[in-house]
């Protein structure tokens, strides 16, 4: 990994970069500027701690699989609204458990619960799959759900009659992301993997990555050699949103892209209509600003209408809402004084302390609130 403890020469910044510093320095000579830029030349009006339950926030990415809304109104009276999102994933129930949960949920709780369709890719060489998923996803947006999410099983364990791996630009997928693109339905595209994962273990740049790949062998590609590099898979993931250029693409978890923000930064350059989601890598964000914390600070105030918060908490099924809130309670308010305060403090994720990134008010509320609910303009409906 590159070296970032030292400060580069304006000429070796990435254009993104230049452009922020550049705006910064205008500030300060020429006075006011829109947006977030003049906020932090005008001494940023910030959020405390003690405003933690007061501010209107949204987790974007949940896996609840619990009908009972006790989570979610423990979650409301702190501030939060959620996006529960369906997966094609074993180590959850059914798909169609996961929706009947969800539909519930989002009836009993509507101001609160907003959710995400998926779909099996198992059979996808079959004729008539396409027909299928199309009515499946089309069924569960008229029951209120407000994007699709398409899982990382496609590129990493689908494979077709041959035994060869199936890629997310594989030619079956393209009538369905057209279909996507024509009806403006948002796609929650979770390609790849963070870049540890093609790392031994103790090579791995934050502790939860560690923990889960020792625990998900299957997915650690460091163990599989014979698997598509991390390049290729962003390649992939690269020429399928390239494709569809009109497709409201939202990468997951970074998009993968989360060892770097001038990766991340380059590609929401590339495609001007995708945004990220920050679930389950966040630490990673950590970790990068403990080297640079200007730097991350100052993609995050940048790409501030592209960001969303979101954990990836998963509830299963027989996990009570207290239980839920105990575990997930502290993760919310690290994560709010991270954004918002500049302590210094200890994170689970990294074995050396972080200090805050200290973000105004303005960029908080985006990341928090107001860019989910343009991204999902139907969701938790009843509460606007």
């Amino acid at each position: 990994m590159t070296d970032t403890t030292r400060t580069p020469s304006r000429a070796a910044l990435p254009a993104w970069l230049a452009a922020s510093l550049m705006a910064t320095a205008m500030v300060a000579s020429m006075g006011a500027v829109p947006g977030a830029l003049a906020a932090t030349a005008a001494g940023e009006d910030r959020y405390t701690m003690a405003d933690f339950a007061k501010v209107p926030k949204i987790d974007a990415h949940v896996h609840l699989h619990n009908a009972d809304p006790a989570f979610v109104d423990a979650a409301r009276r702190l501030g939060f609204q959620v996006l529960t999102i369906n997966v094609d994933y074993p180590d959850f129930p059914p798909l169609d458990e996961q929706q009947r949960v969800a539909v519930a949920l989002r009836q009993a709780r509507p101001a609160a619960v907003a959710w995400a369709v998926s779909f099996s890719s198992d059979t996808s060489d079959w004729p008539g799959w396409l027909d299928a998923t199309k009515q499946r996803i089309y069924a569960g947006l008229r029951a209120g759900a407000v994007g699709v999410k398409v899982w990382k099983n496609i590129g990493m364990s689908l494979r077709d009659p041959q035994g060869q791996l199936v890629m997310i630009d594989d030619a079956r997928f393209q009538p369905l992301f057209s279909w996507f693109e024509e009806r403006g339905i948002p796609m929650l595209g979770h390609q790849g993997e963070p870049h540890n994962c093609w790392l031994p273990l103790d090579q791995m740049t934050v502790l939860n990555d560690r923990d889960y790949f020792a625990h998900h062998p299957q997915y650690h590609m460091a163990l599989h050699p014979e698997m598509p590099s991390w390049e290729d898979q962003m390649a992939a993931r690269d020429r399928m949103v390239a494709a569809h250029p009109k497709l409201k693409f939202i990468g997951m978890h970074m998009a993968s892209l989360e060892r770097n923000v001038d990766e991340l930064a380059a590609f929401l350059d590339r495609f001007p209509l995708a945004k990220v989601d920050l679930a389950a890598r966040i630490g990673q964000l950590q970790y990068q600003s403990q080297r640079d914390r200007e730097k991350v600070r100052r993609f995050m105030i940048q790409y501030q209408d592209r960001l969303m918060y979101g954990t990836d908490v998963s509830q299963p099924p027989q996990q009570s809402g207290a239980e839920l809130l105990k575990e997930v309670e502290p993760v919310w308010r690290m994560h709010w004084r991270y954004f918002n305060t500049e302590e210094t403090f200890k994170v689970s994720d990294l074995e050396q302390p972080v200090q805050g990134l200290g973000l105004p008010k303005a960029v908080v509320d985006k990341l928090y609130h107001l860019n989910a609910a343009r991204s999902f303009p139907t969701a938790w409906k009843a509460a606007r």
